[in-house]
């Protein structure tokens, strides 16, 4: 392959405490031979089937290898196709509004583009080590995926949350 040609690459696969920035990964996926760049960037919603009114607030918790386990994710959806990747997961308390996730993805055509990122974000959703605590108006937080309801976060009144 010539130098000027995509190649799998993954560029940057994080899991961070700081807040996540879009442009960054436009940034570090550019290329002179990608036609096609398709970003996915995942935020805290205000609202949940589950909560008991709004969404206040989601916090993450990331297993220690759930860096290393993002960026064989990226390496995997990546094998064999002329892309060039950035992946970014938050852990930690995020308000509503807060980017989780973003994903970019660079190839020659738009059609690769989608299909990977697409790829990419829904095995990321499968296969991540990272929970999340999601935390209501109420004060009561439950662990998406794992279906528990725990006690208001305030150690029980249900007026306030505190984070």
């Amino acid at each position: 392959m010539s130098p000027d040609k995509l190649q799998p690459e993954i560029v940057l696969a994080e899991v961070t405490t700081t807040p996540l920035d879009v442009a960054a990964h436009l940034t570090a996926v550019s290329h002179a031979a990608a036609g096609a760049v398709a970003t996915f960037v995942g935020q805290v919603r205000d609202h949940d089937p589950e909560a008991q009114g709004e969404v206040e607030l989601l916090e993450y918790e990331a297993h220690p290898d759930a860096e290393r386990a993002l960026a064989d994710i990226a390496v995997r959806v990546a094998a064999g196709q002329d892309v060039r990747i950035a992946v970014s997961h938050r852990s930690g308390s995020l308000a509503v509004g807060d980017a989780a996730v973003v994903v970019a993805v660079a190839s020659p055509h738009r059609a690769l583009a989608f299909e990977v990122c697409r790829e990419l974000i829904e095995t990321i959703k499968t296969d991540l080590p990272i929970w999340k605590r999601q935390v209501d108006a109420s004060g009561r937080s439950t662990w998406k995926g794992l279906g528990e309801d725990q006690p208001p976060a305030n150690g029980g009144s249900t007026s306030a949350v505190t984070a």
